[in-house]
């Protein structure tokens, strides 16, 4: 018998009463994260190792505290993000996304692709695409002082890591909606993962409580902020370059037509996320005719 492994059962049986969707990983995470060891590595923690400071952050996560704010690390791709109070903690659905942006960066005739990343927070989709695409120059755009910091704190740690990667992105003070006014019509792709939920929608005690507001709430529809992205996409976009912008599982069909061809836009694109709902909208401005 192992002292860890047993309270790890009986930590993830209060985590499931508690509603907490993957009891048993997240169990087994905090314990991991308290003793220092990898996931894996769990049952070589002798019995007089055993932390009693892992009910202390069971019970947080019990509250329905994010488990990326206990143990301080959200994992995006290739990437070990800091993530904390004041950002929004990155999904596995975004990763499908910026993983068709990184092969759409790829495909294109370009040496140095330039993309904006609306709304960065943690910096994730800036700094995997900056790790994945060689060359590519990212500009992350931020708003929200407490999010920008934790961008900040992403690219120094990446920088410790590969200088020279992290040395391709650059942090930008400002509104989505303002954004690189000086790069007008010379931006290859913008993605953004913005706020999309309606205003009065219910959503988990993880997200309504920890999750900034300004990264979920956007109006009666949730699409408000959608709506300047697709205005200030226009802008920023060469002719030919594409827009990657993430959405909720219902509003797939009315993201479509956000990005609508009297607008300027082509080959726009409804995309799944790993559990086949639609997550994102892609689409090209003003494609030179073949």
């Amino acid at each position: 018998m192992n002292l860890l492994l047993d309270e790890i059962a009986v930590a993830a049986s209060r985590l499931a009463d508690a509603g907490v969707e993957s009891p048993r990983t997240d169990a087994e995470l905090i314990a991991a994260h308290v003793h220092g060891v990898s996931r894996g590595a769990l049952h070589t923690v002798p019995d007089a190792a055993f932390d009693p400071r892992y009910w202390d952050d069971v019970a947080r996560r019990a509250s329905r505290e994010p488990l990326q704010h206990i143990t301080g690390l959200a994992y995006f791709r290739y990437l070990e993000l800091e993530v904390g109070p004041g950002v929004f903690v990155p999904r596995q659905e975004t990763e499908v996304m910026t993983g068709w942006a990184i092969e759409a960066l790829r495909e294109m005739d370009v040496a140095e692709p330039v993309v904006a990343d609306l709304g960065t927070g943690s910096g994730a989709i800036a700094l995997a695409i900056a790790q994945e695409v060689p060359g590519a120059r990212v500009h992350a755009v931020e708003a929200d002082p407490l999010a920008r910091q934790w961008a900040e704190r992403n690219i120094a740690r990446l920088a410790r890591a590969a200088p020279h990667t992290a040395g391709r992105v650059t942090l930008h003070d400002g509104d989505f909606g303002g954004a690189m006014a000086a790069a007008d019509g010379s931006v290859d792709l913008v993605i953004s993962n913005p706020p999309y939920i309606p205003v009065g929608a219910w959503v988990p005690p993880e997200v309504g409580e920890y999750d900034p507001a300004t990264a979920l709430w956007s109006g009666q529809d949730g699409l408000d902020a959608i709506r300047v992205i697709e205005r200030v996409a226009g802008r920023l976009l060469r002719s030919g370059g594409q827009v990657a912008v993430e959405h909720g599982a219902p509003q797939g069909a009315a993201v479509y037509w956000v990005f609508a061809e009297e607008q300027g836009w082509r080959r726009t694109r409804n995309h799944t996320d790993l559990a086949g709902r639609d997550r994102f909208v892609t689409a090209a401005w003003q494609d030179e005719p073949s």
